[in-house]
């Protein structure tokens, strides 16, 4: 039994990474998952309190990067709400058109689009979604990292 938890908990952590391409997939929620399963399903006391507020903290930096690094890019090229609005909405509708590369193109074209409708004009806005590109690959880049260390994290919880 054990070794059909230990892929399950191996499938969510894969299953995490796939989620950086496809935001649709919640990838901090699958690293939770697979720790879950192993402290109900193999060892409810190994993973001490360490481990347990690691992961909190790093979900926590997770999210405030990912939110830091849009905040940051956008509004220092001057985006607007509709166009943050419109990235966000790219990305979900992204991840389904022209997998993996829809999840590029279409938040930068809409956001590309919805500029050039609030206005801005053509530089404007192609700068805008160049920033809205940016920040999405180093939202990425800084979530590859925190997801690799809550998996360490864990691994050391289960095997120090």
């Amino acid at each position: 039994m054990d070794i059909v938890l230990w892929i399950l908990i191996i499938a969510c952590f894969i299953v995490s990474y796939v989620g950086l391409v496809y935001p649709i997939i919640p990838s901090v929620v699958l690293i939770w998952i697979g720790a879950l399963i192993y402290h109900f399903g193999i060892n409810a006391s190994e993973l001490g309190w360490i481990t347990w507020t690691m992961l909190v903290l790093m979900t926590i930096v997770l999210f405030v990067a990912d939110y830091l690094a849009n905040l940051y890019f956008v509004d220092k090229a001057g985006g607007t709400k509709w166009g943050t609005r419109a990235a966000t909405v790219g990305l979900i509708v992204g991840s389904f058109i022209i997998p993996p590369f829809g999840v590029i193109i279409v938040p930068f074209a809409l956001v590309l689009l919805v500029e050039l409708i609030q206005k801005n004009t053509f530089k404007q806005s192609i700068k805008v979604a160049f920033a809205t590109l940016v920040a999405f690959l180093s939202g990425t880049f800084a979530k590859i990292i925190i997801q690799t260390i809550m998996i360490i994290v864990f691994l050391l919880g289960v095997f120090v």
